[in-house]
């Protein structure tokens, strides 16, 4: 399989609370010493918080300067809620992030520095991933370094024993769903206390009934959420929610995929590394999926969810005033976009698949390289619904809507209206 042409000539998609003080205090000092890195970490998840500090410190090995990296690991979800104030505050020199709107929106801000210069060395980057680590300017942010694709997890081993067959269409998986009940089984493992893990499915079902462009479009504001489209789309979801784990609101994603694991649940939308860091290391060769079911025929298994990661610098990290810091803040940058340091991630997290097409997939496990085909297979590529569209309506307007729906969804005209009403004010303040 080439990396040469996955993510190649696809369609890609492209606010906070209070600042607890954990966030709030970390970041820069004034000036730094020219060769410790700090590192803004939101992989508090022990695989991949693991995984990375095994590539910090193989960066260190390497320098023959005696750069290093300093890392500050804050909870996923603190991160991601308070990345708006922690920009603006006193961040890290360098932080993970995300491709697309969500690192275009704060670009556009000013709160990121441009990295153009070190893409003129990149090497094995598709002209796809160079475009979804540009901002609205033209210029490059963000190194990306990893995706996974989102799609629905099974054990291989619950559908040997009961005889499941992957279904391909939404009938087939309504059937499936009735007869794991039957067999004592939760059909679909369903959380969303994150506030996130539930937007997958929408964006699922609104692909594959939709289609790509209008959800594209939808995100980006330029469709009506009372369009009639929107509504059949919650009227699907609702209709698959008798399936699915009650009390979803209260649930995290760790505990859905436990429940995967624990063989009480018989599948789950997620994304790769979310079962795979909840099973043990002697049962991930049983972890499996299959793509997300067709539901319109002409949009057919057409669009996959393939969030992509990365890193950039911050604009307001003190340390990088400084000359010595920002030239080992980009040569830590530098190192993190080759091959190698992708090896050495995925050598210690196989839940992820590396962006570079110099990297060595002849370690993969099978399941990354069926992840690899089914995003090679794609037509378009969406990033994920909270990085498609604006922060602050992802996080204020959709986090609740779903929620709601969750708890309440028989009343789908409230909601689309709320949402489209809301819509309505955020899109038209200034980004």
């Amino acid at each position: 399989m080439s990396r040469r042409n996955l993510l190649r000539g696809a369609a890609v998609g492209a606010g906070a609370i209070t600042l607890p003080s954990l966030l709030a205090a970390c970041g820069s000092g004034p000036g730094g010493d020219g060769k410790t890195i700090t590192m803004g970490s939101n992989s508090s998840d022990p695989v991949p918080k693991k995984a990375f500090a095994d590539a910090f410190a193989a960066y260190g090995k390497q320098s023959k300067d005696g750069r290093k990296v300093k890392v500050n690991t804050v909870d996923h979800n603190t991160f991601q809620e308070n990345i708006n104030r922690y920009l603006q505050g006193k961040p890290d020199d360098v932080l993970m992030w995300f491709a697309g709107y969500r690192m275009q929106f704060f670009a556009k801000k000013g709160l990121l520095h441009d990295i153009s210069d070190n893409w003129g060395s990149y090497q094995g980057f598709s002209p796809a991933l160079k475009a979804q680590s540009t901002g609205e300017d033209g210029k490059q942010y963000l190194t990306p370094y990893y995706y996974y694709p989102w799609a629905v997890f099974h054990r291989k081993s619950v559908f040997q024993e009961h005889g499941y067959t992957a279904p391909k269409t939404l009938d087939e998986y309504i059937t499936l769903a009735k007869q794991m009940r039957k067999d004592k089984l939760v059909p679909i493992a369903f959380c969303d206390k994150d506030g996130w893990p539930a937007m997958g499915t929408f964006d699922y079902i609104n692909m594959r009934t939709n289609g790509y462009e209008f959800h594209k479009n939808l995100m980006a504001g330029q469709e009506a959420w009372t369009d009639k489209r929107v509504k059949d789309v919650f009227d699907t979801w609702r209709s698959l929610l008798p399936y699915c784990q009650p009390g979803a609101n209260g649930r995290t994603w760790q505990e859905a995929a436990t429940s995967l694991q624990k063989k009480e649940a018989g599948m789950a939308v997620f994304g790769l590394p979310h079962p795979g860091a909840q099973f043990p290391k002697a049962e991930q060769a049983d972890i499996d999926f299959f793509p997300f079911p067709v539901i319109n025929p002409e949009h057919g298994q057409d669009a996959v969810e393939a969030p992509i990661d990365g890193f950039l610098l911050a604009k307001k990290s003190k340390n990088l005033n400084n000359k010595a810091n920002m030239e080992s803040a980009k040569d830590l940058l530098k190192w993190l976009a080759t091959g190698e340091a992708e090896d050495i991630y995925l050598a210690g997290d196989p839940n992820n698949i590396a962006v570079s097409d110099q990297a060595d997939i002849s370690k993969y496990t099978p399941l990354q390289k069926k992840a690899v085909e089914l995003v090679s297979g794609a037509k378009q590529i969406s990033q994920f619904l909270d990085r498609d569209t604006r922060p602050d309506f992802s996080s204020t307007v959709m986090i609740p809507a779903i929620q709601t729906f969750i708890n309440k969804p028989k009343d789908v005209d409230g909601l689309v209206n709320s949402i489209e009403r809301q819509k309505k004010t955020i899109f038209a303040t200034e980004d």
